[in-house]
């Protein structure tokens, strides 16, 4: 009797799980394909979190795809279209007939984000952690007004602590200086680490902001949904983006032989309004809060730059750095220079890739040969030979850890800015990026990109095609890789 009671008992628990277990994967299923996604991103986390719902459920709810609702500064962006008008007369008044794939590709960005078309009178390009920095610095300095700033990364180390000392020197003069950062990116300023530096901020009346905190003290922080931004507004007037964060790692000063291999861009002019837009609305939606000085966007006479401020995120379906990189890619006719240290690319993006290859445009491709995320290296490993095959060249940064995120199309387009050429940036998290309509900033980055290849390793179709058991770990990330 006893023994019959202990199968009984454990039928039922077995029947039991075995409820859960199926209750848990269809809901889990019904939130993904709510989603909306492309179906193999849906497939994947289907696939992925079915086998295992019970924690699926969990892992679902920290790191799959969601969708933040954001108030929209409605007011503020009226403002700042009506202002924009003129950057556009201007631009055109320079070049009665500018090419019908600028007007549209920028019709497409603006379409995707919402963000037109906008000049700069001056368009500078950083090369390293050390010139950014410093750079950084001195706009701080000159600041009369406001500073606002927006990281992923903002370390408690010798960076920060520079950048940080000349936040507080000019929030003490009386300039209203707001930092937000990322729960995630930025853990090290969050936790005890950085309790001095966030004292410091404090005393001196720096205002703090921290973008989706972690939650359960730190154990399980949510890992999409973060802002991948790197954004420096001064008065409105002068601004920054790009790759760049506020660490030791990127200090090619400091460490010469070991800094990351990354590029930023110094904005002056009408277009910087759009980052200061962009930063707003991040500030809003972490802290709550929305006193600002009536001219916090001030009028900019236009300059003789075209830029356009593409932003995306999980808060609009737009994906305005996605599609305008796909965008690029396919029109190209003579040359594609990508840069990424992440290289997992979307369907789309992988496509036009080689199609590109395949029509007869040199399309070069240049990742580091380690990253520092080995799944992500072996997925990026998984694209190479349908690559090579097409006719696409494929380049390893060799030595430091290559981090720039740069794309020149032919001899006239460039796009610089925070997002990877992977799922997670151009999918889950908020990033910023600008394309740059200019024969000379292509030149420029073109230059970088021929400079950096004294320092790679092509890889070759031999290479490609290694022994089975060193591909079978790639063929797995492989299949990761929407997830990434």
């Amino acid at each position: 009797m006893r023994e019959f009671l202990s199968t009984l008992l454990a039928l039922h628990w077995h029947s039991l799980l075995g409820w859960v277990w199926l209750a848990t994967g269809i809901y889990l299923a019904g939130r993904i394909v709510w989603q909306r996604r492309s179906p193999a991103a849906t497939l994947a986390w289907i696939m992925a979190l079915c086998l295992i719902p019970p924690v699926g459920l969990v892992l679902y709810h920290f790191v799959g795809p969601q969708r933040v609702k954001r108030q929209k500064l409605r007011r503020m962006k009226s403002q700042a279209l009506l202002a924009a008008s003129n950057d556009l007369e201007a631009l055109y008044a320079r070049d009665a007939s500018p090419p019908a794939w600028a007007m549209q590709h920028s019709a497409l960005i603006e379409h995707c984000c919402g963000i037109p078309l906008s000049s700069c009178e001056r368009v500078d390009l950083l090369d390293g952690g050390a010139a950014t920095l410093d750079a950084i610095v001195e706009a701080v300095s000159r600041s009369e007004s406001h500073i606002h700033l927006e990281y992923y990364i903002f370390e408690p180390d010798h960076a920060g602590l520079k950048l940080a000392s000349a936040l507080c020197h000019k929030a003490r003069q009386g300039v209203n200086v707001r930092l937000l950062v990322d729960g995630v990116g930025s853990a090290h300023l969050l936790l005890r680490q950085g309790r001095a530096l966030r004292r410091m901020l404090a005393d001196a009346g720096v205002e703090f902001g921290v973008f989706h905190p972690t939650r359960l003290y730190g154990l399980l922080p949510l890992v999409n949904l973060r802002t991948h931004r790197k954004l420096v507004i001064c008065d409105g007037r002068v601004g920054f983006t790009g790759g760049i964060n506020v660490t030791d790692e990127e200090d090619d000063r400091l460490f010469p032989d070991s800094a990351y291999r990354d590029t930023h861009v110094r904005l002056e002019g009408a277009a910087v309004r759009w980052l200061q837009y962009t930063f707003l609305q991040d500030w809003i939606y972490a802290t709550g809060r929305h006193e600002f000085a009536p001219h916090i966007v001030p009028l900019h006479a236009p300059g003789p730059h075209a830029v356009h401020v593409a932003t995306s995120g999980p808060d609009s379906e737009g994906q305005a750095i996605h599609h305008s990189m796909v965008h690029a890619i396919s029109i190209a006719q003579h040359r594609i220079l990508l840069t990424t240290p992440y290289f997992v690319p979307t369907e789309p993006a992988w496509f036009a890739l080689i199609n590109a290859a395949r029509r007869g445009v040199e399309v070069r491709i240049m990742v580091p040969r380690h990253s520092d995320s080995h799944l992500v290296t072996a997925a990026a490993r998984s694209y190479y030979p349908s690559l090579l095959e097409a006719g696409v060249h494929i380049f390893e940064y060799q030595g430091r850890m290559l981090h720039a995120k740069t794309l020149v199309v032919d001899r006239g387009y460039a796009m610089v800015g925070s997002a990877n050429f992977d799922n997670r940036s151009l999918l889950l998290n908020f990033e910023i990026a600008l394309a740059l309509y200019s024969e000379s900033l292509n030149g420029q980055l073109a230059r970088m990109f021929t400079r950096d290849l004294a320092r790679c390793r092509p890889i070759s179709g031999e290479e490609a095609a290694e022994l089975w058991f060193r591909q079978l770990p790639v063929a797995v990330a492989r299949l990761l890789s929407p997830l990434l």
